[in-house]
């Protein structure tokens, strides 16, 4: 259980190129950070626990693989499990809890960011930062979308050069919700910086 109320959130979606570009990001995401950082990145079952297992060693900062009905915590990165879609659902204590489910591939994905980052409309927080990393078609930016109107919300892209593919990063880009565009290498220490971690 939860010993404490998540205020602020970060939440990172990414597709291709993204199981390499996370490890230029994680490793600098302090451990000290004050929020839970949820990751959605398209892989299929049976993949995702081995991709935290390593970012967990190259990282200060616990990172593990979603565990159906467990509890967010600050401090910790969660990698949604590849197979299932994740929401994030809000207890009446006001605890930030995992759900996952089987339901239809949206857009042919399982997990899709659009729903992890949907389902956080109804959660009482007090600021969340977004990240778009690398990737095919535009998952992450219906949600983003849709947060907006009534959460602060800040929202990073990765920049085209560094992308593998510039699909979901674009899509944030050129519907005007990015709030930074920023190379690779620089995420992590502006993620640390927006949560107020120096």
């Amino acid at each position: 259980m939860a010993d404490s109320k998540i205020t602020k959130l970060v939440m990172i979606a990414s597709s291709t190129g993204g199981p390499k570009a996370l490890q230029s990001v994680i490793p600098y995401i302090s451990k000290n950070i004050p929020a839970p950082v949820v990751i959605v990145q398209h892989m299929p079952k049976g993949f995702t626990a081995t991709l935290a297992g390593r970012l967990n060693d190259m990282s200060e900062i616990n990172v593990s693989e979603v565990v159906d009905g467990e509890y967010l915590e600050n401090g910790h990165v969660y990698l949604a499990a590849g197979g299932k879609h994740l929401e994030i659902i809000q207890d009446r204590r006001g605890h930030l809890q995992f759900k996952e489910n089987m339901s239809d591939p949206v857009g042919g994905l399982r997990p899709c960011a659009n729903v992890t980052l949907q389902s956080l409309t109804q959660a009482s927080l007090d600021y969340m930062v977004c990240v778009v990393l690398t990737g095919m078609g535009a998952d992450g930016y219906l949600g983003i979308n849709e947060l907006r109107n009534n959460h602060n919300l800040f929202t990073i892209a990765q920049s085209k050069e560094t992308c593998v593919v510039y699909g979901m990063p674009r899509a944030i880009v050129e519907h005007g919700i990015a709030d930074l565009v920023l190379p690779l290498e620089s995420i992590g220490k502006e993620i640390n910086k927006k949560m107020g971690v120096h």
